[in-house]
């Protein structure tokens, strides 16, 4: 039984699992972006993530804890001069890992470990959705006192308090051309008599 036991050995004894879990940090600090299988990546967010935060706060004690876990000069210098400036806002969640499918040989679970900061086609993607306006649907009733209150203010500056006259007005228009026409059909005797004078 494995009853607390969460740490992955992954196969390999204590030395040897330290020795590839720094040679990978060191990697993915170098390269911002390294393939690995998905039990690997899970282990390295464990042992690599203390020390991204430790890069916030550039002292001596904590670049020689650095350098104590990656064992390379480089890798070090990398993480206090230029990842510790991307992170500064970041509290904490410094990878993301990818998954890409199995491998051909042993059918492992392949992935990605990254950088999330590294990663400028995500980071473009987030930026374009935020620009994007939110559309709200308005009830009909306001749209068209909106478009009320816009024609008084163009044409006679009046103040919003009176909204409400231009759709009497608007109510009226109709109503006044219902009573034209009755109008027009009384004059239908005209062409009647124009008949008369063609008879005679």
């Amino acid at each position: 039984m494995r009853h607390g036991k969460k740490i992955n050995h992954l196969g390999r004894t204590s030395s040897h699992r330290k020795a590839m879990l720094s040679n990978m940090a060191a990697s993915l600090i170098l390269h911002k972006r390294i393939s690995t299988t998905l039990a690997k990546a899970k282990a390295l967010r464990i042992y690599v993530e203390p020390l991204i935060t430790r890069s916030k706060d550039d002292s001596t004690h904590n670049r020689r804890m650095a350098f104590s876990y990656l064992q390379n000069k480089e890798a070090v210098s990398e993480l206090f001069r230029e990842i510790s400036k991307k992170i500064a806002e970041r509290p904490g969640g410094y990878t993301r890992i990818l998954k890409t499918g199995n491998r051909l040989g042993d059918n492992a679970d392949m992935c990605f470990i990254e950088l999330v900061d590294y990663n400028e086609t995500m980071l473009s993607t987030k930026e374009s959705t935020k620009a994007k306006p939110t559309r709200r649907r308005r009830p009909s009733g306001k749209k068209k006192e909106d478009e009320g209150a816009a024609v008084t203010e163009a044409s006679t500056g009046e103040t919003t308090g009176k909204e409400i006259k231009p759709k009497k007005t608007t109510k009226k228009a109709p109503v006044e051309k219902v009573k034209e026409e009755p109008a027009v059909q009384t004059d239908q005797p005209e062409p009647s008599e124009e008949g008369g004078e063609e008879k005679e």
